[in-house]
């Protein structure tokens, strides 16, 4: 997901596969220096370093078509792996990497004049991804108390599994994800395969065209960091603005227009349809319906050309026709900003990020999936190593 994440930022930034812009539009360039270190001969570096426990993933990206835009010192990774183990990835093989990983922490953030926050990408599921993922995110709120911690976390789901000790490894993680994170954007693997499957047209979706959907949402939540913008929000206004208790820090993303493959040059939504679309449970990331709970909070993020008036009625109309989806003691608890710029090959498009009392439900089908497992304890050796 970080790959692709990379990819699409840099198209929309207009840099191309070897660091260089090749845009034509100067708002291009007026914010890069958020997601980008300015390196020699003005290429444009991503501050981002890649971690894995294996070597297969990191030879990947390494080779794939913008695997020369990343510093190669900021590559880290271990040769044995950590088998699905959760134990592994947090306290034997992910633990002797730490250290290394956080000298490169470091040096990544000497080069910023004003550090704001950290993001990271992971999968609750695998070893590595909830394991190290989570040891990692403890050391860096050890070491950087004062920053925003956000994640984007693709939680398991039984119809789209691969894993039999997912439900173990995830229960493990959101613990720490309760404790030692700011803002979680929670992603569903279910919800984005039934997204290619119905909404898209894909007959076959593969993991590229999963990550292809999470890092365009990714994309469009960086929005207000990487563009000037109307109402624009940085991290710690974002976290503000989202989470009404510390531990209630779990979003849903939803986004709109999502057409099939080839039919985005004959459909131009009207403002109206991309607000309610982005609200629509088919449209959300995560495999749960909004009917089924209440709104603490919520973020909208349009891009493209725009009237301010009509976005804000809009809103405004369907917090009222759904009133009862929104808690009453958080009046205007619908925040909006805009972006000129539109993503790539669309005219415009709309963002929800909602902070639902219904993203219990998501916890409660892993936790029913543990539960099942745990009653007969198989695999639990695999968790004892470290302790």
């Amino acid at each position: 997901i970080g790959q692709k994440f990379w990819e699409t930022i840099s198209q929309e930034h207009g840099i191309d596969a070897d660091g260089h812009y090749c845009g034509d539009n100067h708002l291009q360039l007026e914010r890069v220096n958020v997601f980008y270190n300015e390196g020699n001969a003005g290429k444009y570096v991503p501050r981002a370093i890649l971690v894995d426990l294996e070597p297969a993933t990191m030879d990947a990206i390494r080779a794939s078509p913008y695997g020369k835009i990343f510093r190669p010192d900021n590559f880290i990774n271990a040769q044995s792996g950590a088998g699905n183990s959760w134990a592994k990835g947090h306290y034997t093989e992910g633990a002797e990497l730490l250290e290394s990983i956080m000298d490169v922490v470091r040096k990544e953030a000497e080069n910023t004049d004003c550090l704001q926050g950290f993001q990271l990408c992971h999968s609750l599921g695998g070893g590595t991804g909830s394991g190290l993922g989570t040891l990692l995110l403890s050391q860096i709120r050890e070491d950087y108390p004062d920053t925003i911690l956000s994640t984007y976390s693709v939680v398991p789901s039984p119809k789209v599994s691969d894993t039999v000790v997912e439900p173990y490894n995830a229960i493990l993680s959101i613990h720490q994800l309760v404790e030692n994170c700011d803002a979680t954007f929670c992603i569903n693997n279910e919800a984005l395969y039934d997204i290619c499957l119905q909404t898209l047209k894909l007959s076959n979706p593969n993991y590229g065209d999963l990550n292809q959907l999470a890092s365009n949402v990714m994309s469009d939540v960086s929005t207000s960091l990487r563009f000037p913008g109307q109402l624009n929000s940085d991290l710690r206004r974002l976290c503000v603005n989202m989470v009404p208790f510390p531990r209630l820090h779990f979003f849903m993303v939803g986004t709109a227009p999502l057409t099939a493959f080839g039919s985005e040059q004959h459909r131009d939504l009207s403002v109206p349809e991309l607000t309610a679309q982005m609200f629509d449970a088919r449209n959300m990331m995560v495999a749960v319906d909004p009917c089924y709970g209440r709104y603490l909070r919520a973020a909208t993020i349009f891009r493209g050309h725009l009237s301010t008036k009509e976005v804000e009625t809009q809103v405004l109309a369907v917090q009222q026709k759904n009133a009862s989806q929104f808690m009453e003691w958080s009046p205007n608890n619908v925040k909006i900003s805009f972006c000129n710029i539109p993503p790539l090959g669309l005219k415009r498009s709309s963002t929800l990020i909602g902070n639902s009392t219904v993203i219990h439900r998501l916890f409660k089908r892993v936790q029913e999936q543990f539960m099942l497992m745990f009653r007969r304890r198989p695999f639990m050796h695999q968790y004892t190593v470290g302790l």
